[in-house]
């Protein structure tokens, strides 16, 4: 089997909730075959470049994603394909930090109060750490005021925020606003989350909007070099 079919076979199973081959996913019809962990064992014993499988989890999550706003799947399913990529996670993220090593600078990042979603968070965060970056991963629903301790504290050069509701938007904006009026105009703020865009980035004062985690780590990159 070729890099491009274990990894597309991955980002199946994971669509369809399969966590390993004890699992009959969402249609009932996978158990007895490879499942998530398998086929991320499998990728790792390959050979297969860890950032290579964390594009393919973002790959997945979008699609599952996309099948949610369609109304093809339901919040279960979105939860099923979740708990693939966490446990995957769990199995190449030491494989990810063994070889890194974090000179780029620091990046800080949080889901705004009110918002409980972290899949999307967590990939953007493994990914900038496997590019390189010192990250600080705050959590989900995390307040205004603990962000801006953190930043305080943790001396970032980058911050992102996520936030995947309409009616967190506001708390973010607050948030960007919060880290401009206590003097940090030198760090770059990064946003992202299904409802916001650039435009919105520009209104709020942050730096920059990332549709996903490949867009956001070549962002980062791209801010960094021109700094």
């Amino acid at each position: 089997m070729s890099k491009h079919e274990l990894l597309k076979d991955l980002e199946h199973v994971i669509v369809m909730g399969s966590i390993d081959e004890d699992d009959d996913g969402l249609d009932g019809t996978m158990e007895g075959t490879p499942g998530t962990l398998e086929l991320v064992e499998k990728a790792l014993e390959e050979g297969i470049d860890p950032k290579d499988i964390f594009e393919t989890f973002g790959r997945a999550m979008e699609k599952v994603g996309e099948y949610f706003e369609s109304g093809e799947y339901f919040l279960p399913d979105m939860l099923a394909s979740g708990e693939c990529v966490g446990k995957a996670m769990e199995v190449v993220e030491p494989k990810l930090k063994a070889g890194t090593s974090y000179e780029k600078g620091k990046f800080l990042i949080a889901t705004v109060e009110g918002d409980l979603h972290d899949i999307g968070k967590n990939i953007v965060a493994t990914m900038i750490k496997g590019a390189g970056y010192n990250v600080k991963d705050l959590g989900i629903d995390v307040p205004a005021n603990d962000i801006l301790k953190a930043v305080q504290e943790y001396k970032p050069d980058f911050v992102g925020l996520s936030a995947l509701l309409t009616t967190t938007m506001g708390e973010m904006e607050q948030v960007v606003k919060q880290i401009r009026e206590e003097g940090n105009s030198n760090i770059k703020i990064f946003i992202g989350g299904a409802p916001t865009s650039q435009e919105f980035a520009d209104k709020i004062g942050a730096d920059q909007h990332c549709k996903d985690a490949m867009e956001a780590v070549s962002k980062l990159e791209q801010v960094r070099d021109a700094s």
